[in-house]
């Protein structure tokens, strides 16, 4: 029972052990598909884009903020906790101009705080955390996407914790990106994460966009094409139709010269606002030189800014929603099993319900909130934010918190997790998410933490903790 990752569904166990297809078999891009309307539905969004990005919940975030920050773009990062900085660590990769905004860990920012620093700072873009598991905190949203819009900044907000565990309100919230994570809430194995973005981000996107080098028919034209130099007549030529495929058919085809010809048109426009140097001669692998334009520089009074290529290949999500489209433009291998998972996770989600799974994370923190009070224990934080699926437990004085853990897992198979940075040994961190979020686990947790703490010389009312779990569980189905 930690904040991550949790146990997984069985039947998400068994549909991870599925055969594999490949990866442009009709059925499996037909599951592409149902994954991405169901992600729309989970992230209450209508996003045209929705899909899950293939690598832990922190592949999403940097592909996100990789794909959406520029050099020099002003990004504004209100921190609470620990994955604040973890922002802040990807922002500062990517060349950005930080601000921050810190509080104490334990509490949140008012969404006017956010509002104000938005309306002097100005930013391209705010990134923020939804839930922080290492503090167990919620951070408000309400105002601040409107606020962002005002301002022409785009707000990001890492929803890793709390992607169907509570509300997520994408397209209310006027949040333009949300990157989800699978081994909370939604009690899947680690290793997808799943986003979705706005209109708004993805003209971004689309700005920063390039097509790999080995997808072009010929990687010379490509070359001139990207530095302003081509002069083709037709730039459909440009693209290696094996590089489409057919989300229909599964086979190697070109939906329609037509549609092709504006496609490649509209990249060829793109690049030519990027700057190359160097040549392919021969078959010389080498690749031309990527010279960044600076956003300060100036050309004269002509000069336009001309955006940044995305620095990452594999982050890449103006690359990924073309491999997720009807185009099925070749980008990497699919995850086959883990989007097996993924469906079956989302399709549990959704057959019980939204506000339903809400309500049933909402019953088991109260029962575990009365069972942890019931023995003597102190709640961490500011009860007004509270995550409702991690509860952080002080660690009374003179307890040994590693060796309470420690026993905890060797004589009752049961984990939870401690802290990060200045709460490291003072906290306890317990998840009910997803598939844990259940009433055995909460009592079973209750009893053996009771014992445990009995045996390290705790003084406590034995029995009280179970009772009053009980008597949560008690009122709720009377």
């Amino acid at each position: 029972m930690t904040p991550g990752p949790v146990e997984v569904d069985p039947r998400v166990l068994r549909a991870l052990s599925a055969p594999i297809l490949g990866q442009f078999d009709p059925e499996f891009t037909g599951l592409m598909n149902r994954v991405m309307v169901m992600l729309r539905e989970l992230f209450q969004t209508r996003n045209q884009w929705a899909y899950p990005v293939d690598g832990t919940s922190r592949s999403g975030i940097e592909a996100v903020l990789a794909s959406l920050i520029e050099p020099g773009d002003k990004v504004l990062i209100p921190i609470y906790g620990r994955f604040g900085y973890l922002l802040y660590e990807i922002a500062e990769r990517c060349g950005a101009e930080i601000i921050v905004m810190e509080r104490e860990w334990g509490s949140v920012f008012e969404p006017d705080e956010i509002i104000a620093a938005i309306r002097q700072h100005r930013p391209a873009v705010v990134a923020m955390v939804h839930g922080e598991t290492s503090t167990g905190r919620m951070q408000p949203v309400e105002g601040i996407g409107a606020a962002c819009r005002e301002a022409g900044a785009l707000l990001v907000m890492d929803a890793v914790a709390t992607i169907g565990g509570v509300p997520v309100r994408t397209d209310d919230w006027q949040v333009d990106a949300v990157i989800g994570g699978t081994q909370k809430c939604l009690s899947v194995p680690s290793g997808m994460a799943p986003v979705t973005y706005s209109g708004r981000a993805e003209r971004k996107l689309q700005a920063r966009k390039s097509v790999e080098r080995g997808l072009w028919a010929e990687p010379r034209k490509r070359d001139a094409a990207l530095s302003g130099l081509s002069g083709l007549s037709d730039p459909a030529e440009l693209l290696d139709p094996s590089g489409i495929q057919s989300a229909d058919t599964g086979i190697h085809s070109i939906h329609s010269a037509g549609s092709v010809r504006e496609s490649v048109q509209s990249l060829v426009q793109q690049f030519s606002q990027v700057s190359f140097q160097g040549s392919i001669q021969g078959s010389s692998s080498q690749a031309p030189s990527f010279q960044a334009p600076s956003k300060s520089s100036s050309q004269g009074p002509s000069s336009k800014y001309r955006p940044f290529r995305i620095q990452s290949n594999y982050l890449d999500l103006s690359q990924l929603q073309d491999y997720w489209s009807p185009a099925r433009l070749n980008h990497h291998t699919e995850m086959t099993s883990m989007l097996y998972g993924l469906y079956e996770g989302l399709r549990l989600v959704l057959n019980e319900g939204l506000e339903n799974r809400f309500a049933r994370h909402r019953l088991h923190e109260a029962a575990l909130i009365a069972g942890l009070q019931g023995m003597g224990l102190s709640l961490y934080g500011d009860p007004g934010c509270k995550l409702p699926v991690v509860t952080c437990v002080t660690i009374p004085e003179g307890v040994d918190g590693e060796q309470v853990r420690a026993r905890l897992l060797a004589d009752f198979g049961i984990e939870i997790a401690s802290s990060f940075g200045p709460l490291k040994g003072k906290i306890w961190r317990i998840g009910t998410m997803g598939y844990s979020c259940r009433k055995t686990n909460v009592l079973h947790l209750l009893g053996a933490l009771e014992a445990v703490l009995l045996r390290s010389g705790c003084k406590l009312p034995a029995g009280a903790a179970v009772q009053a779990a009980l008597e949560v569980y008690e009122a709720r189905e009377s």
